[in-house]
């Protein structure tokens, strides 16, 4: 193909001429997507400077370049040739599969309503607050100044007990939750009970992190801890406030039972706090770290209220964890940046966190309310499971319909509905798993007019 000269004229100048390292860019992407083949031989660095108007040296640099990362073949006497260069060895993508029609999945916000005027001012501010030294690396604990906030948020909102120094900023409560497994493993646990059904993504990454998973059902009253007592587990991960994906909430008795659980066994309870802002027929009960601080590890995150693109969450730890974890997040990724801290401290002390929360409320609120009136009068008998809360609702099917097989047929006309079963190790009922909070009104109406027209 270098032989033809049209041809490669037309791969680097497909619009028009091109200057310097985009000349080198335009001939490493035809070698890494093969219009270049291997073998083929290149024109002289005289002869393709002179035929695309630019000084010799510019063509020299791009082959040494080229030459240097493996893309071309430079002998003496022989000239430069294309490589073999497999798409593996380019870091080649898969075709992207197609966008769904009505996206339904679960535990994204609706993030058109990101409040991204408030959050530049903020960072604003923010940068011009901060003090030179703050630029520096930063505290692996987390920003001073947000986990004084976050101390008084929680608090507040959340009846956490916590002092900012008890508080670890993490990247994400993915990572609070790795963090707490590899201090359960270093401590001597080598399994964790996981509420079933519960979403697939924890049993992943507590096996990543060295614990065997033990699944302990869930009913209406939340995780069944006369269950959890017949494992060998000596900790736990719960989602009391609103389990997903059920939407049921952790019954009072069962929290003492499961406190005291802890206390008989030497162990811990892993809180995560994922969307318990978002409660819309009354307000949210408190955490259950406050009732036992030295056993609850407290996890939560912005992901659900602002969006997962920022990373960032937090962990209240126990007394006897906290050093620990600091100098794991120390060694691990040398803690959180410090920029996007110092914002979210601003946000949450001139009260635009609550105001944004006030907001996305009222929005998720109407777009539940849509969901759920659309379904009472197209599919009767489908039924809701859970609270009025969250991002999220669980329909049980009605006896006889196979979930995973009505997901399937959804997804073939573009609507993406997962399945009860996707979530559990056991069957409790056939369900499909709806978030709702990405959607309008009119869209989430259409995708009932999908469901009924697949059964």
């Amino acid at each position: 193909m270098a032989d033809n000269w049209t041809t490669l004229r037309e791969l680097l100048l497909p619009d028009g001429p091109k200057r310097g390292r985009a000349i080198e860019s335009a001939l490493r992407e035809a070698v890494r997507d093969g219009r270049l083949q291997p073998g083929a031989r290149l024109p002289s660095s005289r002869d393709l400077a002179g035929q695309l108007g630019v000084a010799r040296g510019t063509i020299t640099a791009a082959y040494a370049q080229l030459v240097a990362e493996g893309y071309l073949l430079a002998k003496h006497g022989s000239g430069t040739t294309v490589a073999a260069v497999s798409p593996s060895e380019t870091g080649g993508e898969p075709a992207k599969p197609e966008p769904w029609r009505l996206d339904l999945r679960t535990g994204v916000p609706a993030l058109s309503a990101f409040p991204r005027a408030e959050w530049m001012a903020a960072n604003r501010a923010a940068l011009a607050e901060l003090p030179d030294e703050a630029l520096g690396y930063p505290d692996p604990a987390g920003f001073l100044q947000l986990r004084t906030e976050l101390a008084s948020y929680l608090g507040r909102v959340r009846a956490v007990s916590a002092t900012p120094e008890q508080i670890v900023v993490t990247n994400g409560s993915a990572d609070g939750l790795r963090l707490a497994c590899e201090q359960l493993r270093l401590a001597g646990h080598r399994t964790i009970a996981l509420e079933d059904p519960c979403h697939p993504g924890e049993r992943e990454l507590v096996s990543a992190h060295g614990l065997e998973p033990v699944p302990v059902p869930v009913d209406r009253d939340g995780l069944r801890v006369s269950e959890l007592a017949k494992t060998d587990c000596r900790a736990v991960l719960v989602t009391a406030a609103h389990q997903f994906p059920l939407g049921t909430v952790l019954h009072p008795e069962r929290r003492r039972a499961l406190l005291a659980w802890a206390r008989d066994v030497d162990g811990f309870i892993i809180e995560d706090d994922y969307d318990a802002e978002h409660r819309y027929d009354r307000p949210a009960l408190g955490a259950m770290q406050a009732l036992d601080p030295s056993r609850v590890i407290y996890e939560g995150s912005v992901s659900k209220v602002l969006a997962p693109a920022m990373r960032l969450g937090w962990s209240v730890l126990p007394d006897r964890f906290r050093a620990a974890v600091i100098a794991r997040k120390h060694v691990s990724d040398m803690g959180c940046a410090t920029l996007p801290q110092a914002a979210f401290a601003l946000m949450l002390r001139s009260g635009g966190y609550d105001r944004h929360l006030r907001r996305t409320r009222t929005l998720y609120r109407r777009r539940r309310d849509a969901l759920v009136e659309a379904l009472a009068h197209k599919l009767p008998d489908w039924k809701l499971i859970g609270i009025a809360a969250g991002l999220h609702v669980v329909i049980q099917l009605p006896d006889g319909i196979d979930d995973r097989l009505l997901s399937q047929a959804l997804a073939a006309r573009g609507v993406n509905a997962p399945a009860l079963a996707d979530y559990s190790t056991q069957t409790i009922f056939p369900g499909l798993v709806i978030g709702y909070a990405t959607l309008t009104p009119d869209r989430l109406r259409a995708a009932v007019d999908e469901f009924v027209a697949v059964t």
